[in-house]
């Protein structure tokens, strides 16, 4: 057995990076960055203003002040602001040769014909100066950014419409086991339905992969190779859930090597999630992960994701964080670190919730994260603090 730690440095050390392609930006969301993205121009490109009021000279407040003409955003000022002048402005025009304040509308009063009055007796500038956010030259996005819906506006205001980005990982998921039918079907005697394939396929493809799914496939070990081998074929990375165990039909990694599969770890010293399997071969990769589907879950959180974010060039950043434990934790086996669910109190506390093992899927539903209790470790007192990995 390896600790969990290791494992995922194993994983991440043979991680070949994929190749990139340029998408439109309107399909960029969720893309990671294969190439910096820089301004192609200064921003704001010219003096904007802030408020709807007037352009004016600070020192000529509070007036009176002669409207010499209206601004609009769009349009470039004609004239110039003397002293008494000012020019009507709108939000995102700019502002004129002259001025160095925009007086915001609702502070100020009109008097005669084309004449207005500041009402306040002080103001911001309320201008947006040149090049005050970014200048031309300037990274605005690092490679390797997983681009969210706050980055959109960054590459269009930049003009980059065609970001290069990682292409998707290719992913075929495999489920082994003579007891499932499909979720559809109404388990018969000694049945299960299939719950791992639905949740490794959500679980991926949030993260921007592309996933081919193979079906259900029995104990067999020649039905299980040829099914390797169509996978191998056409994806970057194979998943399969369950057959990874020591039991007399646990034929995954036997497969897996008959394949070319150089297998780097099968035995995690980590609870749930012992018989995770990870191998390499000469273009795919292989996860054997757990039929248990929170063995099968947690596994693909802590190591198939990060293993896709890096193959895409992205430098996943595991989410822990530190809380205080609602009550004394104690077990009797503590040969592995263990990782047990927890729901988080209005106070930031977290409790161990009801959780039966590695099948007790549903046990996962309202949780905070995983605790992690670790190797030779026993009992975790009331109050101490325990470091969580957030879901």
């Amino acid at each position: 057995m390896i600790p969990s730690g290791e494992a995922l440095k194993i994983v991440l050390n043979n991680v070949r990076p994929l190749a990139t392609e340029t998408v439109s930006w309107h399909d960029a969301c969720g893309r990671i960055l294969a190439k910096d993205v820089v301004c192609d121009m200064d921003m704001p490109p010219f003096n904007k203003s802030a408020m709807d009021g007037y352009a004016c000279r600070r020192e000529d407040l509070p007036g009176p002040l002669h409207v010499i003409e209206t601004i609009p955003a769009g349009v470039t000022p004609t004239q110039e602001v003397a002293p008494g002048e000012c020019a009507k402005i709108m939000t995102g025009a700019e502002v004129p040769e002259g001025a160095d304040c925009v007086i915001m509308v609702e502070h100020t009063k009109e008097e005669d014909e084309n004449y207005i009055r500041f009402t306040k007796t002080t103001t911001d500038t309320n201008i947006c100066y040149h090049g005050e956010d970014v200048q031309s030259g300037d990274i605005v996005l690092q490679r390797g950014t997983r681009l969210a819906p706050r980055h959109i506006p960054v590459l269009t205001g930049t003009g980059c419409v065609r970001p290069e980005v990682a292409v998707q990982p290719k992913v075929g998921i495999i489920a082994t086991g003579n007891e499932l039918v499909e979720p559809e079907c109404l388990p018969g005697i000694s049945q299960i339905r299939n719950t791992n394939s639905g949740q490794l396929r959500a679980q991926v493809e949030q993260i921007g992969a592309a996933v081919t799914y193979y079906g259900i496939v029995p104990d067999v070990e020649s039905e299980l190779d040829a099914t390797l081998k169509c996978a191998m074929e056409a994806n970057d990375v194979v998943l399969f859930s369950g057959g990874v165990s020591m039991g007399d039909y646990d034929f995954v990694p036997d497969v897996m090597t008959r394949n070319g599969i150089d297998i780097l770890f099968d035995s995690l010293a980590m609870k749930p999630g012992k018989p995770t399997t990870f191998g390499v071969g000469a273009s795919t990769y292989c996860f054997g992960l757990p039929g248990n589907p929170v063995s099968a879950f947690l596994q693909c959180e802590t190591l198939v994701k990060p293993f896709l974010f890096a193959l895409m060039g992205h430098a996943f950043q595991a989410p822990w964080t530190e809380k205080r434990i609602a009550e004394t934790y104690t077990r009797k086996k503590t040969a592995r670190e263990a990782w047990i669910p927890v729901t988080l109190s209005k106070e930031g506390i977290v409790q161990p919730t009801s959780y039966h093992g590695s099948a007790h899927i549903a046990a996962l539903t309202d949780i905070f994260g995983f605790m992690i209790i670790p190797q030779s470790i026993a009992s975790i007192s009331k109050g101490d603090k325990v470091t969580v990995w957030v879901l």
